[in-house]
């Protein structure tokens, strides 16, 4: 592992709590291994680490993403998300190679979510020349967790949102049958109705989608509504 992380397996392993981390290995269906830190202790940790040692140069940052990822504990994902978010700006175009590989390698919405609406909603801010090709191709990679990223990079965008390519892509992605999809269908609407109920109404209104994506799309409507 690169020297600059060497101290943070020194810090994980001295605050790890085993039966923390067998909860946290069987709430994530037993698909990673936990030190057993709990997410405020990460926090601080990660916030005493950069006070320390500061941040690397960006252009060293992707291989250490890979060698945070191939470690079996879920916590160096953790690190990994956040070290790379902070270096993002400076890391220029390439940049998208390390979203994706965070993306498709160990999936699941604990590191997708956030890579989603940070990584990748931080990424086409500065490169919006980039969103067309790229989001395309996720959403003709057949990967489920690229398609995800595809509907939720705009969540944060509020009145700058792409109505039109969200709206296409949730359209392509309306029957599937996979619950991540569905489910993000809805967050991705609901979010977008705090900015523009009528239109988010119009759409679910016109278009079939799943009872859970309808669902989702229309709580904050009707949560308003009952007010």
């Amino acid at each position: 592992m690169h020297t600059y992380l060497h101290p943070l397996t020194g810090l994980y392993k001295v605050i790890a709590n085993p039966a923390d981390a067998a909860f946290m290995k069987k709430y994530m269906l037993n698909q990673f291994e936990y030190f057993g830190i709990r997410s405020p202790q990460q926090k601080e940790i990660r916030k005493i680490f950069f006070e320390t040692f500061g941040l690397p140069d960006p252009a060293e940052v992707p291989e250490m993403v890979k060698e945070l990822w191939i470690q079996p504990e879920r916590e160096y994902q953790y690190f990994a998300i956040d070290l790379s978010e902070k270096v993002l700006k400076k890391m220029g175009e390439d940049a998208i190679e390390t979203i994706e590989f965070m993306v498709v390698n160990k999936p699941w919405w604990d590191t997708v979510d956030w890579i989603a609406s940070h990584h990748a909603g931080t990424y086409f801010k500065l490169f919006p020349n980039k969103i067309p090709e790229i989001t395309a191709a996720w959403m003709d990679s057949g990967n489920m967790w690229l398609q995800r990223t595809a509907l939720l990079f705009q969540l944060k965008y509020k009145k700058t949102t792409d109505e039109d390519l969200m709206f296409e892509y949730i359209r392509r992605l309306s029957g599937s049958k996979e619950f991540f999809i569905r489910k993000a269908i809805g967050w991705a609407l609901r979010e977008y109705s705090k900015t523009a109920p009528e239109s988010v109404i119009r759409f679910v209104e016109s278009t079939e989608l799943s009872g859970l994506s309808r669902r989702e799309a229309l709580k904050v409507i009707e949560r308003n509504k009952s007010k």
